[in-house]
């Protein structure tokens, strides 16, 4: 039998905050914590989140934070509160200290609190280019203030892993050589138990299952590539191609997608995870025409409900649809490109069909986070 193990996991934001790292820390927390494994999680305080409470029978820990970016970019304060929970965590000797995302105050403090504990140390990078705010001088700023973090950081901790090949790429920018890949990936049994329960969105929107439906969950954002595909559905549809377009998701486009609202496209807000499988299951094209990104567990999650995937080569995606026969790398991610991408699976629907049950063996035999926790648990430090 496996040794217990105990783990104290970082990340700037977790559940009920949702986003890619949140699903990806939530999964690793619950598989290790299926393993037998004792895990503590550490995260910031949001708005008017409580300070410690449980999840799934996981302690939660936040910490206070200034909440720049209208909280997407949560800043530590190290005030008489944070500095009880790091006396806390002194006292559980932790096996090891997972830091979830480079380029936060919190992954410094994380791997401070590590050092001077003498635990192991792992940071995983999620990115594949800098944080914008779509304004040039405060994206420059931004990078410079990522990179002198970075030279603190990694002069505190040595070990660095991708969740993608892409994010090791980006890695380099900094002049770190990662140490390996931990991907993400998919909880096989969730999908499993979401599926059980049919979803009802086509009957609910009048949609015969004749009918192509693309889909888009997430977060609303543009450098997702999210207006490219409004314009390309709208093309599609007034060149009497009809299809259907689900957008799932919150973010800095609500108020566009809701404008564009038609017969066609349908925003539908946020929807509980287990409902996001479901669409996905009712789905035929999942598009993500994104130009930032590492690896989406969108993408993933669409893979196990066996859409087929278009999107760009940005992040991690294309270490999954690694050719044609599993799906489609565009190169642009502008609205001609996609609308030309998503005509031509149109055409050639079977082979997209088969193209989406080898992708989905792949996952499969890959990228499932019994897989990765394997891989975790080993890492020898």
């Amino acid at each position: 039998m496996d040794q217990k193990k105990r783990y104290c996991i970082f990340a700037a934001h977790y559940l009920p905050h949702l986003g890619g790292i949140e699903r990806y820390v939530y999964n690793m927390s619950e598989k290790l914590k299926e393993r037998g494994d004792e895990v503590l999680i550490v995260t910031s305080r949001v708005g008017d989140l409580s300070r410690y409470e449980k999840i799934n029978g996981i302690p939660v820990y936040r910490v206070e934070c200034y909440e720049l970016l209208e909280g997407r970019y949560p800043v530590l304060k190290y005030n008489r509160h944070t500095r009880k929970i790091f006396r806390v965590l002194k006292q559980k000797h932790f096996d090891m200290v997972i830091i979830n995302a480079r380029f936060y105050v919190h992954s410094t403090a994380a791997a401070l609190f590590a050092r001077m504990n003498k635990i192991p140390c792992i940071v995983l990078e999620h990115g594949s280019s800098h944080l914008t705010v779509h304004h040039p001088v405060w994206d420059f700023i931004g990078a410079v203030f990522e990179h002198v973090h970075t030279f603190i950081l990694k002069r505190i901790c040595k070990n660095f892993y991708g969740t993608c090949e892409a994010c090791n790429e980006w890695l380099r920018h900094f002049h770190i050589k990662s140490k390996g890949v931990i991907y993400n990936g998919i909880n096989v049994d969730e999908v499993n138990q979401s599926l059980r329960v049919g979803g009802n969105f086509r009957e609910k929107y009048g949609i015969t299952p004749e009918d192509k439906v693309i889909v888009f969950t997430g977060r609303l954002l543009k450098e997702k590539g999210l207006p490219s595909l409004l314009d390309a559905v709208e093309r599609m549809n007034r060149s009497g191609e009809k299809v259907y377009l689900f957008v799932a998701g919150s973010g800095d486009l609500e108020e566009e997608v809701e404008q564009r609202k038609s017969r066609y496209i349908i925003p539908l807000g946020y929807i509980q995870h287990e409902e996001i499988f479901r669409l996905l299951a009712e789905s035929d094209i999942y598009c993500l025409p994104s130009v930032s990104e590492a690896f989406c567990g969108g993408v993933l999650e669409a893979v196990a409900c066996r859409c087929y995937i278009i999107t760009t080569s940005q992040g991690g995606s294309k270490e999954l649809i690694s050719s044609e026969e599993l799906g489609m790398i565009i190169d642009r991610n502008d609205a001609d490109t996609v609308y030309h991408a998503l005509k031509n699976c149109l055409e050639n629907w079977q082979e997209c069909k088969r193209a989406a049950d080898k992708a989905y063996d792949k996952l499969m035999n890959h990228f499932t986070w019994d897989i990765i926790i394997d891989q975790v648990r080993n890492l020898k430090l």
